[in-house]
């Protein structure tokens, strides 16, 4: 009976983290949808965008999802264990088994569609590129939605400080970039700013530097997720086991 109190506590205490990490993934969820101004909601104003991108921004929305679900898992985790009903538990086995299996799936399908998603890099870079030279200067919202971007990740356009030349800010500055561009010297954003290195990075080279340099801890967080799933299905499998012996 130690054993089984133990797992008992262990299984409420594990659980119980999954539905405040819900809970939390739940409300960056709604913020993401209700913040207009946030980088998703530019790249849905991007003209001419890759019909793919709508996916991506659907973002808010999977957030939601996993959140809810997370809350409904560490809810029959927690209440499982705690009022020993076996019907929580198989339950709660079957959704971990189900999601364990949907997030195989997945790592599967990026390994196998990685040509597609440099494909769909390829179109969004060309299309933001277009949308810098179109609108920069001359539509208020894509301005400060590009300026908010920029200032946030310290970087210069989508690929570098090129992306102005012939934007109607570009035009109407007298050949500068916007200030942005250079914190160090932002009253002088030119092209010699731009030959002598002193103007920020792309903002899609920050993020893929940033992506990088924390791969081993997205590998390792994703490995321990799976294991902890693993772990959480074999002590609600034999916490159903134990309660249904004892009920026999």
């Amino acid at each position: 009976m130690g054993c089984f109190e133990f797992l008992k506590v262990t299984m409420f205490v594990f659980n119980g983290i999954i539905f405040l990490a819900g809970a939390a993934i739940l409300g960056v969820g709604i913020w993401v949808k209700v913040d207009s101004g946030s980088v998703l909601g530019f790249l849905g104003k991007i003209e001419d965008a890759p019909s793919q991108l709508g996916q991506v921004l659907n973002v808010g929305y999977l957030l939601i999802a996993i959140g809810a679900l997370l809350l409904v898992i560490g809810f029959l985790g927690c209440c499982g264990a705690m009022k020993e009903s076996k019907c929580m538990l198989l339950l709660f086995f079957i959704i971990v088994l189900l999601v364990f299996i949907a997030e195989v799936a997945g790592a599967v399908v990026i390994l196998v569609f990685r040509p597609l998603a440099d494909e769909l890099l390829q179109k969004l870079s060309t299309a933001a590129v277009q949308n810098i030279k179109k609108d920069y200067g001359k539509n208020q919202d894509i301005t400060g939605l590009w300026n908010t971007t920029m200032t946030g990740l310290q970087c210069c356009g989508f690929q570098n400080s090129s992306d102005f030349v012939g934007s109607p800010y570009y035009v109407d500055h007298d050949q500068q970039f916007p200030p942005q561009c250079c914190p160090d010297t932002p009253s002088s954003c030119n092209q010699t700013n731009a030959d002598s290195g002193k103007i920020n990075p792309g903002c899609f080279q920050k993020i893929w530097d940033l992506i990088n340099s924390n791969t081993l801890v997205i590998v390792g967080v994703a490995l321990g997720i799976a294991v902890l799933e693993i772990c959480a299905m074999v002590v609600s499998m034999i916490l159903y086991c134990r309660i249904k012996s004892l009920c026999a």
